[in-house]
């Protein structure tokens, strides 16, 4: 599905930003504006551009605001938190760019006041975890505390928290508590802890499951969790070992990151590892020339590196070579939706290999191009991605 660019890359991510137009994040024609400046296929010029859409949105909502006009200053905060992720989305190249933690400290400033004049707010909060903590959001399905079935949502390689709001405010329209969290390698986690991804992330939402439970109009034995994109490693793995959780959804499925991640190369998770252990230096050079042509190549390698903590993209690689699922898929126990698309761009096949280990109860849901669904975690279709997957949620949650 192309928009606007010819380069699949710019044209995926165009497609992400206008997608949340379905969740108010977004508005088409700033959007369309705003890509119609963009040289292609360049990332400065890809950062210039929703920055400056940003700030002039940025702008509208502050003057709306100080009129006292409430839902237009939400709504516009809304698209402009969104800009400002997309403007720091290819800025990872370079850790050290002050630009990465401008942006997204600001995505995050017009992100809290949507969650202020959101009705009911929409709870902030920092969630303990070792010595330090995650940041999260508590959606209400309504005001009263009575108890609710709860999703847990969480992003993946490069989304987020401000981003799960459109699934968060699907869930309470069915009477389902949701509570998004950002982990390790994640948003300003890593970006403010530096603290990167690491593949036991059962550790991680062990303390979210019990902070949850805490939470008022939460019933502790209808909680489910939700992963997208990279999430559908991280929730499945997650769920192998936390058996509080009454159901889990991987948005797609990943069983081997790093087998996907070389499935543009035609090597073996094995020959790529061998290749390091003998000479790490010449793999890096290869990596590094073949990203001089490719761009998706080259925001991989570099994100991949911004969030993992590695020096070089063969430390990249040996890190990522931990997140599997070989002999932990069979440890999870409670109702399990693998989910894939047609033109599944990241993680082809994956989702099969998921659903294939799997031996609890589960479910493979495929979304299709007829559908306009095709793409990687649906991007572009909000409306009947929630309507198929929050149907099989609230069947599995029910017979609980």
């Amino acid at each position: 599905m192309k928009v606007i660019f010819d380069d699949d890359q710019f044209s995926f991510q165009l497609l992400r930003v206008l997608g949340d137009a379905a969740n108010g994040a977004a508005d088409i024609g700033e959007c369309l504006s705003t890509a119609n400046r963009i040289k292609e296929g360049d990332f400065e010029s890809w950062h210039d551009e929703w920055v400056r859409t940003a700030r002039r949105i940025h702008a509208v909502a502050d003057a709306n605001l100080a009129a006292g006009h409430r839902v237009s200053a939400r709504e516009a905060y809304h698209r402009a938190s969104n800009y400002y992720r997309a403007a720091e989305f290819y800025l990872h190249g370079d850790p050290t760019d002050s630009r990465i933690k401008d942006l997204s400290r600001a995505s995050a400033t017009c992100f809290r006041q949507v969650a202020q004049l959101e009705g009911p707010p929409i709870d902030t909060m920092e969630v303990p975890y070792d010595d330090k903590t995650l940041p999260a959001h508590f959606y209400r399905a309504d005001a009263s505390e009575t108890p609710r079935p709860t999703l847990i949502l969480q992003t993946g390689f490069d989304g987020t928290i401000e981003e799960l709001y459109g699934t968060a405010m699907a869930a309470t329209r069915r009477g389902i508590n949701c509570l998004t969290f950002e982990g390790p390698g994640q948003g300003r986690v890593i970006r403010e802890q530096g603290l990167p991804f690491r593949p036991d992330w059962e550790h991680v939402v062990t303390p979210i499951v019990d902070h949850t439970q805490t939470l008022p109009g939460v019933d502790p034995t209808r909680i489910a969790l939700m992963g997208l994109s990279f999430g559908g490693y991280l929730a499945p793995r997650a769920a192998a070992f936390e058996h509080r959780l009454a159901a889990c959804i991987a948005n797609g499925g990943v069983f081997d990151y790093l087998e996907a991640n070389l499935a543009f190369s035609g090597l073996s998770k094995e020959e790529i590892l061998g290749a390091i252990r003998k000479d790490h230096t010449a793999v890096d050079t290869e990596m590094w020339n073949m990203a001089e042509t490719n761009m998706g190549l080259r925001w991989g390698i570099q994100n991949g590196m911004f969030t993992f903590k590695a020096a070089t993209p063969s430390e990249y690689i040996v890190k990522a070579s931990e997140f599997a699922l070989a002999g932990v898929a069979e440890q999870i126990a409670c109702p399990t939706l693998v989910i894939d698309t047609e033109a599944e761009r990241f993680f082809p096949g994956q989702a099969q290999k998921l659903y294939d280990a799997l031996t609890c109860p589960k479910e493979f849901m495929l979304f299709t191009a007829e559908e306009g669904a095709e793409e990687h975690c649906q991007i572009g279709a909000a409306m009947i991605s929630q309507e198929r997957i929050f149907g099989w949620l609230e069947n599995a949650l029910a017979k609980t």
